[in-house]
């Protein structure tokens, strides 16, 4: 296991970093390594993003000395989504079969996660979110809905919202699966967001919300292609470059928005001080910088 640590900066210093600074102290340039986990602990908020890839190995979350803890989530929640092929997290010996863009949500005091893919050939990807928390809430399984069938036992259904249009080449689906509604938590809140063919633009008009920081993270992209991610103060825009499989912290004062070269999914992860998902202050395109 890795663990990486980035601190938190003001709006003031960011302004004036070139590219490389601004990709070392907000891009999470590699998330999965084969039979490894990649964790990344950032000071905005005290998340923890990263990803467990099980190959060859079953792979367990132990914990840090960092964290000053016993295991990895005495003191903390996790969202996890599978972006590979079919695998298991095991919770405290109870198996959760998880596929390709279903999640979880783990409560605080889970104290054994182990990480496995159903074939080597095919590896599960678990990227995972975790956010200080205060009391231990339901672990729950969470998948896309399927119309005209219950949700099994011990799984809830993400919540779905259509958003943009074709005109304005930010047409999307957000699956909304750490949020009131789907499940509990203590800040921690989780989705994907999932591009139409002929889309570009994500989270346009663009915002930022005072009271939580926010990591997105891009895949379903191809090799040759790349998103252009905005970030900076509404009259202080910056941008980096990122490819498949990548992250990118966004403090509480920044916009967080990009257009791709091509449509592409990404998920994102917040954390802070509420979880009220439309609390956010919007930011017209035209008074940008």
């Amino acid at each position: 296991m890795k663990f990486d640590i980035r601190y938190a900066n003001h709006p003031d210093d960011s302004k004036h970093y070139d590219t490389k600074e601004l990709r070392e102290k907000y891009l999470i340039e590699k998330l999965f390594a084969e039979d490894d986990i990649l964790l990344t602990y950032s000071h905005q908020d005290r998340i923890i993003a990263g990803g467990a890839m099980p190959v060859k190995e079953k792979l367990s979350l132990g914990t840090f000395k960092e964290l000053a803890t016993n295991f990895f989530l005495e003191r903390r929640e996790m969202g996890v989504i599978n972006i590979g092929g079919a695998g298991t997290i095991t919770l405290d010996g109870k198996v959760y079969n998880i596929g390709f863009k279903e999640g979880i949500y783990i409560g605080m005091g889970t104290k054994e996660v182990t990480f496995a893919s159903d074939d080597p050939s095919k590896p599960a990807k678990f990227y995972l979110n975790s956010s200080p928390a205060h009391k231990s809430y339901p672990t729950v399984k969470i998948t896309k809905p399927v119309e005209g069938v219950p949700a099994p036992e011990g799984t809830a259904y993400c919540i779905q919202r259509h958003l943009g249009t074709v005109e304005g080449m930010n047409k999307r689906t957000i699956n909304q699966f750490i949020i009131g509604g789907v499940c509990q938590s203590c800040q921690l809140s989780m989705g994907m967001t999932e591009l139409d063919v002929g889309s570009a633009w994500n989270t346009l008009p663009s915002h930022t919300h005072e009271r939580r920081m926010e990591v997105y993270m891009y895949f379903e992209l191809p090799e040759t292609e790349a998103v252009f991610h905005l970030m900076g103060t509404p009259q202080e825009t910056r941008h980096i470059v990122m490819h498949n499989e990548q992250a990118v912290i966004s403090p509480s004062w920044s916009i967080h928005t990009g257009v791709g070269t091509m449509n592409y999914t990404f998920i994102w992860g917040m954390c802070g001080e509420n979880q009220t998902y439309d609390d956010m202050d919007n930011i017209a395109t035209k008074d940008l910088r």
